[in-house]
């Protein structure tokens, strides 16, 4: 039988696995040599030969601008930086967290068709695809807006979903999602946790994903591998998540374990994702493989992990086209998550869209949003100041907390669940206070929700 271990198992992919894994990671280099960057790496994804501060001295940074911010940053090394550091917006695009959430629903026609199909295993191909499908947007290099808290996103006229994620917790960073449709409901609590490393920083995804299939009740849970960001200051930055996924199915035992295979040098391995869906009894019965910045393919397997005679490879999903030279390197879903074609008619008055500090970054004003950037942040302290002088604790108002804690590979996670509430809003915001007319919501001004009135 193979093992639930694509990287040491028999089977399809073993030898591909192992002749990637002797070539090590990507062509790491160390400036020591040079005065004030000891300990600081250079990481090549093309693994080339080219000597380190060659490399170093690419990327979107000036030389003042760079050796400034790292002088500034020595001193977090080994820390998580997640709230505790103010960034310049230079390496910011015109989007939130919460709107980098609503990006998973992009290819969500697979979780429709997951919910619709009668095959346990094309079930989780399917639903694993969907998985998969985001990180052709989570490798762009530039860092979405931190949300205010208390801050929103919706999202509506996609694929029947009503989309809704809010800022739950500042300290630490947290963030709850549920979207919807006649197929599923997904929910999301996050609380991203990362350790800075000079010159990259590693990403834990805590956090808890859960979609339920409404046609037969089915759960399926979702814990993604860590992401590594290469190169923040020196050299040209980008992304890799090496290591596993494993997506189970809670109601029957299947589940679906997908590697990530780690840049190897000249880049070998980069993209590629293998793997294979198991039943309760852990026996292969689909392999997976494909490239997350392309597309994925499944084929039927026996009880080695070998392809069944008379089956061939099927593509499950593809990646859409994206624009040509986007400045943030956007997808077209990308854009319309950042438009009011998404929104409903009537919106959130804190919608993550109406932040002043996201629009003019989008408008190509630096200084401007530099300066509404740090005002909401001031604005967000003074209100912190004032809840703890009145002795009020803040309340999210679509998602309440809950006495679940979970565990996660990177630590424990307090839950928080969607309350419906949302729901009864919808169904009533022509007539709703908070809401504002989308024909003019880019001219005002964002506001704060005070939930903890």
């Amino acid at each position: 039988m193979a093992s639930n271990d694509p990287k040491t198992g028999g089977g399809f992919f073993a030898s591909l696995a192992s002749s990637i894994t002797n070539f090590g990671s990507a062509m790491s280099k160390s400036v020591n040599g040079l005065m004030g960057y000891e300990g600081l790496e250079v990481i090549n994804p093309e693994g080339g030969t080219e000597d380190a501060e060659e490399e170093a001295g690419r990327g979107r940074w000036k030389q003042e601008e760079r050796d400034g911010y790292w002088k500034m940053m020595q001193k977090y090394i080994g820390s998580d930086v997640t709230s505790m550091v103010t960034l310049p917006v230079i390496i910011f695009e015109p989007m939130t967290m919460l709107q980098k959430m609503a990006e998973l629903m992009e290819y969500s026609h697979l979780l429709d068709m997951a919910d619709k199909t009668e095959d346990p295993y094309m079930r989780m191909v399917y639903a694993s695809s969907w998985a998969i499908s985001v990180y052709y947007a989570y490798q762009r290099t530039w860092k979405p807006f931190n949300p205010i808290l208390g801050e929103t996103y919706e999202m509506t006229n996609h694929n029947g979903i009503n989309f809704i994620a809010e800022q739950v917790c500042h300290h630490p960073p947290m963030s709850a999602g549920h979207a919807e449709n006649e197929h599923f409901a997904y929910d999301c609590t996050s609380k991203l946790k990362t350790k800075f490393l000079g010159n990259s920083i590693d990403v834990y995804p805590v956090g808890r994903t859960r979609v339920t299939l409404k046609r037969d009740g089915v759960v399926l849970d979702l814990v993604p591998p860590l992401t590594k960001v290469h190169n923040l200051i020196f050299g040209r930055t980008w992304v890799d998540s090496p290591g596993e996924m494993v997506m189970t199915n809670l109601t029957t035992g299947d589940k679906v374990v997908l590697y990530f295979q780690p840049c190897g040098w000249f880049g070998s391995g980069r993209y590629e994702v293998d793997g294979y869906v198991y039943n309760s009894a852990e026996e292969p019965k689909m392999l997976m493989t494909g490239k997350w910045n392309e597309s994925l393919s499944y084929q039927p397997c026996d009880g080695e992990g070998e392809p069944l005679p008379g089956t061939e490879l099927k593509e499950v999903w593809k990646v859409a086209e994206a624009p040509k030279n986007d400045k943030f390197q956007y997808t077209h879903f990308a854009h319309k998550i950042n438009s009011f074609d998404t929104a409903p008619k009537k919106l959130l008055s804190s919608d993550s869209r109406l932040r002043p500090d996201r629009y003019a970054l989008e408008m190509g004003d630096m200084s401007k949003s530099g300066f509404e950037k740090s005002s909401l942040e001031d604005r967000q302290r003074a209100e912190k100041r004032s809840r703890e002088e009145k002795g009020q604790r803040f309340a999210p108002k679509w998602f309440d907390e809950t006495e679940e804690v979970t565990p996660t590979p990177w630590g424990d996670l307090e839950v928080y669940q969607f309350n419906g509430k949302y729901s009864v809003h919808r169904a009533t915001a022509d007539n709703s206070e908070d809401t504002t007319d989308v024909k003019v919501t880019q001219f005002n001004p964002w506001q704060f929700q005070d939930l903890s009135a």
